[in-house]
Parts: C-alpha cells; sequence; structure tokens
C-alpha cells in the first residue's frame, strides 16, 4: 500500500499539510481555510510554491456539498476566494496526510486524535493554537528564507505541542469557536472575524511574514 501523498506520519517531505476541521465542513472550516489561503498568497505570492497545502473536511461533513451560502458572503468581505469549493467528509487518509490540524471546537479536536495516527501532537483547536503561537519567539524558528517555509512550519507545530501542557486556557470556550450554521449574516460575520483575528498570528509565525499594511 503506498503511503498517501504528504507527510503526517509518512509521505513526502516537501509540502507541509494544514487541514482545518469542523462539524459539517460547510461554514467555519471552509472559512477557515479560504482565510487561511488568501493570507498566504498575501505573505508568500504563491502558497504552493513554499510547500504549504491547505484544506478542510468535516467530522459529520456533507460530502460533495457547496459551502453555505452566508460562509462566501463572509469570505467575500474579506477579498478571499470562495469559488470551487466542495465539502468533505473527514477520513483517516486526511489525518494521515496532515501535518497540522486546525480544529474548531475542542469536540473536534478529541474527534480527530480518537482516530489515531499519532495525531495528538499535530492536533489543535484553532484558538489553541494562535494562543500557543504567541507565546514562541520567532527568533527561535528556522528562518524561512534559509531553511524554507516546510522547515519553519513543521518546528512552530513541534514548539506549540512542547508548549501546550504550560500554557493553558483562560477558560474553556476561550477554545471554541461556535457553529454560525442556520445563523443570520451577522453572525457569520462575526465568526468570520474571529476566525480572521486567530489566524493572522498564525500564518505570521508560519511564514515568518508579517501582515501587509
Amino acid at each position: 500500500m503506498t503511503a498517501p501523498e504528504g507527510r503526517g506520519i509518512a509521505g513526502r517531505t516537501d509540502t507541509f499539510r494544514i487541514l482545518h476541521v469542523s462539524t459539517g465542513n460547510v461554514c467555519r472550516s471552509p472559512i477557515t481555510e479560504r482565510l487561511t489561503r488568501h493570507a498566504l498568497v498575501d505573505r508568500l505570492g504563491d502558497p504552493l510554491s513554499g510547500g504549504l497545502i491547505v484544506e478542510s473536511a468535516g467530522t459529520w461533513g456533507h460530502e460533495g456539498a457547496p459551502m453555505e451560502a452566508n460562509a462566501e458572503i463572509v469570505l467575500a468581505d474579506f477579498g478571499a476566494d470562495a469559488t470551487g469549493f466542495v465539502g468533505r467528509e473527514l477520513l483517516d487518509e486526511h489525518v494521515i496526510r496532515a501535518d497540522l490540524v486546525l480544529t474548531a471546537t475542542r469536540d473536534h479536536r478529541a474527534q480527530v486524535i480518537s482516530m489515531g495516527h499519532s495525531a495528538g501532537l499535530r492536533t489543535f483547536t484553532l484558538k489553541e493554537f494562535t494562543r500557543l503561537v504567541r507565546a514562541i519567539d520567532p527568533a527561535t524558528l528556522p528562518d524561512p528564507r534559509d531553511e524554507g517555509v516546510v522547515e519553519r512550519a513543521r518546528a512552530l507545530v513541534r514548539a506549540a505541542a512542547a508548549l501546550r501542557g504550560w500554557l493553558l486556557a483562560p477558560t474553556a470556550e476561550a477554545d471554541e469557536v461556535y457553529d454560525p450554521y442556520g445563523a443570520p449574516i451577522t453572525f457569520f460575520r462575526s465568526v468570520g472575524d474571529e476566525i480572521n483575528q486567530a489566524l493572522e498570528p498564525v500564518v505570521t509565525a508560519l511564514t515568518g511574514v508579517p501582515a501587509p499594511h
């Protein structure tokens, strides 16, 4: 059996695959996937040239479904591209291939880790990862100009995993992004702002490139 393309626990070493996970893969994780891609383009021009691949799936994913219309509106607000999105159910192969799994909630994180595949050290809620990343000195990470973005990203995940037991959330709810499914556009927009704010320091730390002004 051939190992799935990517790294995770096996596979290629020249890419770094980020997997965003929510429940249906029609609201939160599509927004997070496409905002991550948008931010990476701002930093790198073409994230694929740096070896970064961004995907999403849902623990109860609506396989083949489009993202929610309100999620598309939120992405348009940020100038991010919503075209071509197709919902996916989370499969073992997605977890195996992923170098970093970022989930909407602690329940999603627990579900990913319960799938095995040595996922525990590379699976975080989005807000948890943001909190840990803020505590990491960028000077301790590889310089992407010398060693590449992929090596920097791997080092960032290792550093965040090492900090996890020491830097706890102030409240359990602090690590959650709540589901806007079925909610009005105002709630979708507040969730979009929340996700975007959480992603900014993560993308900066991954790439070593601050957000353009």
